[in-house]
């Protein structure tokens, strides 16, 4: 088993009260996070790397504007929600924002909970039924 090492975020430096955690490998954090789903797979392509479901892209970690970020499928009005709540933290992506996904920076503090979540659905939205199945029946 990896020992994931955290660092402090630049924040600290603005004050140092706080202390906000930041994974320095998020394609590792990603990765255990998408292929704990079933049948999930780490695929080469569009993303550096994509996961997908049965040949089907649910999450993809992907450099944009030089900076590391997820790209991951949301509910219908999801994206609009957040990426206007919180521009600095999510975007709409280029080439699949139009199809209502969500970009994530990865280079800034990251609530890992929330994003695991935010994967799950992502896998649930691309999943066939008998696998979504299975997902409900390990929680």
């Amino acid at each position: 088993m990896v020992a994931l090492r955290y660092v402090l975020s630049p924040v600290f430096d603005q004050d140092p009260t706080l202390f906000i955690l930041m994974t320095p490998n998020p394609i590792l954090q990603l990765s255990q996070i998408c292929l704990a789903l079933p049948e999930a797979v780490e695929a080469a392509g569009v993303g550096s790397p994509s996961f997908t479901v049965r040949k089907k892209i649910f999450a993809m970690h992907h450099p944009h504007h030089g900076r590391p970020s997820l790209w991951l499928k949301a509910p219908r009005g999801f994206q609009d929600a957040v990426v206007a709540a919180e521009p600095e933290r999510y975007f709409v992506p280029p080439y699949v924002g139009h199809h209502g996904w969500v970009g994530v920076w990865l280079d800034i503090a990251v609530d890992w909970e929330l994003i695991t979540d935010w994967i799950e659905e992502s896998y649930r939205m691309t999943a066939p039924k008998k696998l979504i199945q299975q997902l409900q029946t390990r929680s």
